[in-house]
């Protein structure tokens, strides 16, 4: 049995931003899905994006400019 890969979120300031981000990131070819915000981490938005820890570099890349994210943590 493998161990399961290592998982990020990026948390954001509204859920239009994070339903853009999904669209981008996507775009770019990186695996990535829409969840609920872990209630440890916040309450704002209600929705975050997830992601492989791997690619943290490649969704840091594809959204600068594009998307402001409130903060990247590792899960």
């Amino acid at each position: 049995m493998t161990a399961p890969t290592p998982q990020a979120v990026a948390l954001f300031h509204s859920v239009s931003h994070a339903l853009r981000a999904e669209k981008i990131a996507k775009a770019a070819g990186i695996a990535c899905r829409l969840i609920p915000v872990p209630r440890h981490l916040s309450s704002d938005c209600g929705v975050c994006l997830r992601f492989p820890l791997a690619e943290q570099s490649a969704i840091e890349q594809s959204l600068s400019n594009q998307i402001d994210y409130y903060e990247i943590f590792p899960l």
